[in-house]
């Protein structure tokens, strides 16, 4: 028996054993988040399978939407090292990723040492990225990637597990510099942060304004969590899925569509990784809602996040007032 990924599949039972011990650890997990975050499920649900799936997140949002308070609180459950970077214009690559500093010893024999910045952490919240200058963001792009980061030429191994929680307002947009293509397509999923409705809201409002508020406790730990990911990479995807997933993907480029309409409404769309962030996430969503196997409706639930920054209109789809999200939705339902 082979897995999608083509290697030899670990016994089914086995399998589904650890699948559901996991399922029903997630299920605490997600309880303890909702002490703390009040609505935003599908937000809290799809930044927790960005987590699972092993790949960073984007958070997009107003402010005052608790970004910041759901990163501090994943943190917490997940049991993670965090660190809290605000970006702004005037922030350097050496500010995230360290320096080396010359030392001296008794002997009088100097050195260079490095001492490492707050990149060197687990999950790291990198508070209205798009705030800081393209050197920076350029820096950052080979932590995400790579899992390390290179000073004076030597190569310095990020902790694992290794996680980026970025916060991007999607309205002021005075002094800022939008994220290159490259950036974005590296992470997993772009989570849009709404308004919460009006009994989330009420709930919110007085849990947080009185004398006590409840603390979130831990739940996981990072080896947990390292484990949880290799263990989603094992689930088996049905070839329905693998199938859904590839022309989802394949459809929203110009050069593979077979909507002469549609490729002419894209400037460009989603690549290879765009497949592989997908079928990670897919199964993710599955495990955590306490399924076996991800299905057709984990393909059209996630298809939005993970493809919407990983798209870009023409100009003529611009002018006639097109969306991404209209052209991912009609995507969906060329999967029948």
């Amino acid at each position: 028996m082979r897995d999608s990924g083509g290697g030899v599949a670990p016994a089914p039972a086995r399998i589904v054993a650890e699948a559901e011990a996991l399922a029903e650890r997630l299920h605490g997990l997600r309880a303890e988040i909702g002490r703390v975050i009040f609505g935003q499920e599908e937000v809290v649900e799809q930044t927790l399978i960005t987590l699972l799936a092993g790949g960073h997140g984007l958070l997009v949002g107003v402010p005052g939407l608790g970004k910041t308070r759901l990163v501090e609180t994943l943190s917490t459950v997940l049991g993670l090292a965090t660190r809290r970077v605000q970006f702004t214009p005037d922030l350097m690559p050496a500010d995230i990723l360290g320096s080396e500093v010359l030392d001296e010893g008794a002997d009088g024999r100097r050195s260079f040492r490095f001492l490492p910045g707050p990149v060197f952490c687990q999950l790291l919240m990198a508070d209205e990225i798009n705030r800081a200058s393209p050197r920076t963001q350029s820096a950052l792009l080979q932590a995400m990637q790579e899992g390390k980061v290179a000073v004076a030429g030597l190569d310095h191994p990020l902790p694992r597990p290794f996680h980026v929680l970025a916060t991007q307002n999607p309205i002021e947009q005075e002094g800022t510099y939008p994220l290159p293509e490259a950036q974005l397509d590296r992470f997993l999923l772009e989570i849009a942060i709404t308004y919460p409705d009006r009994a989330a809201e009420r709930a919110m409002l007085l849990a947080t304004t009185g004398a006590e508020s409840a603390a979130p406790r831990a739940v996981l730990d990072g080896a947990e969590l390292l484990a949880a990911q290799a263990l989603i990479r094992r689930v088996p995807v049905g070839e329905t899925v693998v199938d859904a997933i590839l022309s989802l993907v394949r459809d929203g480029r110009p050069e593979t569509s077979p909507d002469g309409a549609l490729a002419r409404r894209l400037a460009w769309g989603p690549g290879p990784r765009a497949a592989q962030a997908l079928m990670l996430a897919c199964r993710a969503r599955a495990l955590l809602d306490g399924r076996l196997a991800p299905s057709l409706d984990d393909v059209a639930a996630l298809a939005p996040p993970v493809l919407r920054h990983r798209m870009a209109l023409s100009f003529a789809a611009r002018a006639e007032g097109v969306t991404i999200a209209e052209i991912i939705a009609g995507l969906i339902e060329r999967l029948g």
